[in-house]
Order: structure tokens, then C-alpha cells, then sequence
């Protein structure tokens, strides 16, 4: 029978193969738009399918078993050339640098100083979100404040710390990669 196929029937899976192919590739061309690819995804989840031939059940049809296969394996594709594509950047862009750990910057004399002349809450707020890195909603919680309240003593705790350092000290982050504002890049 044309449309019926029995699991580990090397005949029905060749069947299957000629007449689901097409299909598949077309799905994956689809899914993937890049030909190629497709036709790698394709080729895996046939030879996936046939590995698995014998244990097939026919509770659906062998055509969408082998599509389910075939999907699947564009997914995984798609996120592999996602990860590859981030290795990719690193490599032009460089490693992120060293950033300096919390706990060293935190045991700096000035800035300690600095801390301890702070009011006990304005220096909660400043140690709970760069030390320990809690957001506002953690911090409100730990503090039993306002959200909007850790906002206001995190503004001032960076102002007055901004003036006892007489630097720019800075509530944002370091930059995560060394290389940003470099205007060439190097050659893969």
C-alpha cells in the first residue's frame, strides 16, 4: 500500500524517503532560508528517522514522524550557528577584560571611608546593589522600603560618594569589552 508503512521495513523506509523527502527539504529551505543547511538538516534527520525505523509506532503518519525529526533539527541547527556566531564576535571584538571583583573594590580605604560616612541606610542601598548586585525590588525588600525610596537613597548615596571620592564614581558598570571605542578591529 502506497501510504502505509511498516516500522523496520528497509523497503518502506526507501518509499518513505522518495516521497517525503521533497517535502521535508522544502520545510527546512523554509525554516532555515539558506539551502544548503537545509539540505544538511534534511540528510541528518533521514539518517535520525532510519536509526529509529525499527521502533516507529504508526500511531501518526511516518511522513510527519520524520517532519518532527527534521524540525527539530533545523531548531538545534539555528542555535548552533547562534552560539558560533557569538564566538565569532568575541574573536573581532576580544575578550571581555578583568573587571575588577566587588569584594576587592569594596575593601579600598577611601572608598570604605567614605561608606562609613554615609547615613547606615544610604550605605545599605549603595552596598546591597554593587556588592551584592540585589535591583531595587530585592533591596525595597531586604530594606522593608519603597522601591521608589532605594531609587531616591541610591541617587544620593551616589552623589555623596561622588564628592568624598572627589572622582566620577559611577553607579553603572564597567564596559565589557576592552576594545569598545577602538576604531579598528583586528583581522580573523
Amino acid at each position: 500500500m502506497p501510504g502505509e508503512y511498516r516500522p523496520g521495513s528497509r523497503e518502506d523506509f526507501d518509499r518513505l524517503y522518495r516521497t517525503a523527502y521533497p517535502r521535508v527539504y522544502r520545510t527546512l529551505s523554509a525554516i532555515l532560508s539558506d539551502p544548503e543547511a537545509a539540505e544538511d538538516c534534511a540528510q541528518d534527520a533521514f539518517v535520525q528517522a532510519f536509526q529509529a525505523w525499527k521502533r516507529w509506532r504508526p500511531d501518526a503518519p511516518a511522513e510527519a514522524w520524520v517532519h518532527r525529526i527534521a524540525v527539530n533539527r533545523a531548531i538545534s541547527y539555528r542555535r548552533s550557528v547562534k552560539l558560533r556566531s557569538v564566538g565569532q564576535l568575541l574573536r573581532r571584538l576580544g575578550r571581555p577584560a578583568p573587571s575588577v571583583d566587588p569584594a576587592e573594590a569594596a575593601t579600598r580605604p577611601d572608598l570604605l571611608t567614605a561608606l562609613r560616612s554615609l547615613p547606615p541606610q544610604l550605605a545599605a542601598a549603595i552596598v546591597l546593589r554593587h556588592y551584592h548586585g540585589y535591583n531595587n525590588r530585592e533591596i525595597a525588600a531586604a530594606l522593608g522600603v519603597s522601591e521608589r525610596t532605594v531609587g531616591s537613597r541610591l541617587q544620593q548615596a551616589g552623589e555623596r560618594l561622588r564628592a568624598a571620592l572627589e572622582s566620577p564614581f559611577s553607579l553603572e558598570g564597567p564596559s565589557a569589552f576592552h576594545s569598545e571605542g577602538r576604531e579598528h578591529y583586528a583581522e580573523d
